[in-house]
């Protein structure tokens, strides 16, 4: 009889059950309950065994006296690669976003000479993650070869770099090492041990790949300074070209449809093999690795799945994909709340982690919340970094604790002194897809500086959400979609002492009757 290995699954998938179970029956001796005492018998403590028959939550298991028969061994397989696929899944969000990322930016250029403008901001005809309808966007993709890579970039922008596998490489522009004033950053690839000259801000890199995102400011309502200053200094190259620089490609995306968001279904698997195969593994949790490798999803091997773990992977997919949609929309972990027990605002970051580790734990469900509802990690988006970056709250679910509903009319008020040095924004967006709510509003957001807003008495403000404006309120509303539900993310941009210390407190949607 052959003994069993770690692809036990598909051995026993190519033996007929009745077969395997015949097999079986011939070798197995006569039941431990029939055994006979021996003179070195002694008690079994209690707990150390395994009954013939369990009634378990995926059926009944039987075997003898310790070792499962082919049923139940079938069975616990079975069992064992959805956990696995629906952990794999869960863990490894963030790399599927990225390779969606990529091929959404690669439509447009090749890497290290394509630069992504939204000149006249990103709308709701782009399909990225979470982004806010004021910031003027702009993005190009790095493809690291064995040499170093050099970027310029520009002044007054809020900028960072992301590797393939999402983790954070390093800040540049006003929460970078220049300060805000533009500068010379190299990138190291992995492993690399050449010289490394001065003059440059040095980050090194695990991977090949990097997202390379900035956003600039408008000024007087206008983007064209952001855009100009841009165009005038970032450069993306080799080291060995600096002396000669090749001329990047400035394209703008403002209005133009296109795809960042990855599969939430069984295209999952296979944008996250293809993510898998163009990357070194270095940087990879080893932990995740081996999830993978036990779904059939290895560096250098053909991801090919039989029809029985096609249905296992499938049936994951789903199962992480409403997992994934209930820790964003309904936390489970008090942590989650900027309010607990008093508002429904959440944020996926836990005290400010970023790299989502604790006390030398991985903060699972925060990783899983913020890969799956956003994009970009940089420390400047978690930490308290009081009138300086940005921080934000999230609402899925109005006061009563319903999911927020486009048919129906809502209010938010923001109290007076809303702490936001530079200024305060609303965007919508779409549960299914996380990008901006498609409506008849090309940008579906507000800020504070909408022309005609209105203030209250007391200094605070009231702000509309449903299909149409409240008459009076035009320039306090944003439109919603009847039959379709919605989220939003409340901006602080500049944020006050008053956020962190949680003296100030947004009220949360209330349902207009």
């Amino acid at each position: 009889m052959k003994y069993y290995c770690m692809r036990t699954s598909r051995f026993l998938a190519s033996i007929p059950l009745a077969a395997l179970a015949g097999t079986l029956a011939i070798a197995e001796p006569a039941r431990s309950a029939d055994s006979p005492k021996m003179k070195m018998t002694t008690p079994a403590p209690e707990g150390i065994a395994t009954p013939d028959e369990l009634e378990t939550s995926i059926g009944l298991l039987t075997g003898f006296d310790g070792v499962p028969d082919a049923k139940s061994t079938q069975r616990v397989y079975d069992q064992l690669d959805l956990q696995r696929a629906t952990q794999a899944f869960l863990s490894t969000i963030q790399i599927a976003s990225m390779y969606a990322m990529e091929k959404g930016m690669r439509e447009f250029g090749p890497a290290n000479t394509t630069a992504l403008l939204f000149e006249d901001r990103m709308d709701s005809t782009a399909l990225w993650l979470t982004p806010n309808t004021v910031s003027v966007y702009m993005a190009a993709w790095m493809e690291l070869d064995d040499e170093p890579m050099v970027l310029e970039t520009p002044p007054n922008v809020l900028g960072f770099i992301n590797n393939a596998w999402f983790n954070y490489v390093i800040d540049f522009g006003n929460a970078g090492p220049d300060k805000g004033k533009g500068g010379k950053f190299l990138i190291l690839p992995p492993d690399y041990e050449g010289e490394v000259p001065d003059g440059y801000h040095v980050a090194r890199s695990a991977t090949r790949g990097h997202w390379v995102i900035w956003r600039g400011f408008q000024v007087d309502g206008s983007t064209a300074p952001a855009v100009s200053a841009t165009k005038k200094n970032f450069r993306m190259y080799p080291l060995s070209r600096k002396d000669a620089p090749p001329a990047m490609n400035f394209i703008n995306l403002s209005g133009k449809f296109h795809n960042t968001i990855h599969r939430m279904d069984y295209g999952f698997w296979e944008e996250l093999d293809g993510q898998i195969q163009a990357e070194p593994l270095g940087g990879l949790d080893p932990e995740i690795r081996g999830l993978l490798t036990s779904i059939g999803i290895e560096k250098g091997k053909e991801f090919a799945p039989d029809a029985r773990m096609k249905r296992i992977l499938t049936d994951a997919a789903r199962i992480g994909s409403v997992t994934a949609r209930a820790l964003t929309a309904r936390p489970r972990d008090d942590r989650f709340y900027l309010y607990p027990g008093k508002r429904v605002w959440t944020n996926p970051f836990i005290e400010g982690r970023y790299d989502f580790l604790l006390d030398g734990g991985r903060l699972l469900d925060s990783r899983v919340y913020m890969h799956f509802y956003a994009t970009g990690i940089t420390p400047a988006m978690a930490i308290k970094n009081v009138g300086r970056g940005s921080q934000y709250a999230i609402a899925y679910l109005d006061s009563s604790g319903n999911p927020l509903d486009g048919s129906k009319t809502y209010k938010i008020r923001l109290p007076r002194d809303v702490p936001a040095k530079d200024f305060w924004s609303f965007t919508l967006y779409d549960n299914q897809t996380r990008a901006m709510l498609q409506t008849d509003q090309r940008f579906p957001g507000l800020d504070n500086n909408r022309e005609g807003l209105r203030q209250n008495a007391d200094g605070s403000f009231d702000l509309y959400f449903g299909p149409s404006a409240p008459k009076g309120w035009e320039a306090n509303w944003i439109q919603t979609v009847p039959g379709k539900g919605w989220n939003t993310i409340l901006r602080l941009y500049g944020p006050l002492e008053s956020f962190y210390d949680k003296s100030w407190m947004p009220g949360d949607p209330e349902l207009v009757e």
